[in-house]
């Protein structure tokens, strides 16, 4: 049996003026999958869940979302969806129990002292629940926005970069908490910027202006970029590093020079061109190894051809 489908849309297409944000996306989402949504700023990352969660409606395409039309039924998609957002939505002037209180009012939630008082206890903000809102740190105005968008016990969550500016180990504790949602069957879309992250969706998906331009496992986006890359440091830090950086950016057969610390990581598509441009290079004080590539590596080469309109 496969698992059930809860987003599967075709060419939706969204363009506000002359400029079309959002251009032909396809994408396909099961039942309890972590989905990554990655690309820079301006891409078309917000436009596309708002519309899947029935907050815009698009020019064209069809699909559907938990089972209902994106076009047509985006009321019926709301009150089953989640959205959380990068900006701090919650009330700043109100404590956090006073927030999840007016939350689960707004949802017409029933015994909503009992949902309260279980999210408090999910979410570890007992220590906290007679606190402002507006006084936490950003790592528990997260936990507290994951927990006010879930009282409703939605199936599917959207959450729009919600890590950005949060220190490392909420970040960790955030992820945690949507693994643990997502053994409980409830689909999670994601958008972010940090690879990291990425690494621990099930699956991920790559936009630049407007365009879809890659998605799959991890696995599949690393084969399907077919780069190749080599990590080359230097044991005379003295510009010797920057140096050898420009000068390889301009070999036919490197196709990325990306700094990483102490080292250098320098991509390729061709391996034997690239192994024959580099190799002059083999020599003291440059040290090298081949090394397998990273998601890393692939997205900034994504986003290199994006905007050199390669792809």
């Amino acid at each position: 049996m496969t698992a059930e489908t809860i987003i599967d849309v075709h060419g939706l297409t969204k363009s506000f003026g002359p400029k079309t944000v959002v251009n032909n996306l396809n994408m396909e989402i099961k039942r309890g999958e972590i989905y990554g949504f990655l690309g820079p700023n301006g891409s078309g990352k917000t436009t596309s869940i708002r519309m899947l969660c029935g907050l815009l409606k698009p020019d064209s395409g069809s699909g559907s979302c938990l089972g209902f039309d994106v076009v047509n039924e985006s009321d019926k998609i709301k009150p089953h969806v989640g959205y959380m957002t990068q900006k701090f939505s919650l009330y700043e002037d109100l404590t956090v129990r006073e927030n999840l209180d007016f939350t689960a009012r707004v949802f017409g939630l029933e015994a909503p002292g009992k949902v309260v008082k279980e999210c408090i206890e999910r979410m570890g903000l007992g220590p906290f629940e007679k606190q402002l809102a507006g006084s936490l740190s950003g790592g528990w105005k997260q936990r507290l926005s994951l927990g006010a968008c879930t009282l409703h016990s939605p199936r599917l969550l959207l959450l729009d970069e919600p890590t950005a500016g949060v220190d490392p180990g909420a970040r960790r504790d955030f992820w945690d908490q949507v693994h643990t949602l997502a053994s409980q069957g409830i689909t999670a879309l994601i958008s972010t910027h940090y690879m990291d992250e990425a690494e621990r969706c099930h699956r991920l998906a790559y936009i630049a202006y407007g365009n879809l331009l890659a998605s799959g496992t991890l696995e599949e986006m690393i084969q399907a970029a077919k780069l190749t890359t080599w990590s080359v440091s230097a044991a005379e830090r003295d510009g010797a590093l920057h140096e050898l950086s420009s000068t390889l950016k301009a070999l036919t057969g490197v196709d990325q020079v990306v700094a990483f610390g102490n080292t250098l990581h320098v991509s390729g598509r061709d391996p034997a061109l690239l192994r024959e441009d580099i190799s002059p290079f083999m020599r003291q004080p440059y040290a090298w190894s081949e090394i397998d590539t990273s998601l890393e590596e692939v997205f900034i080469d994504l986003m290199q051809q994006s905007r050199d309109g390669l792809v």
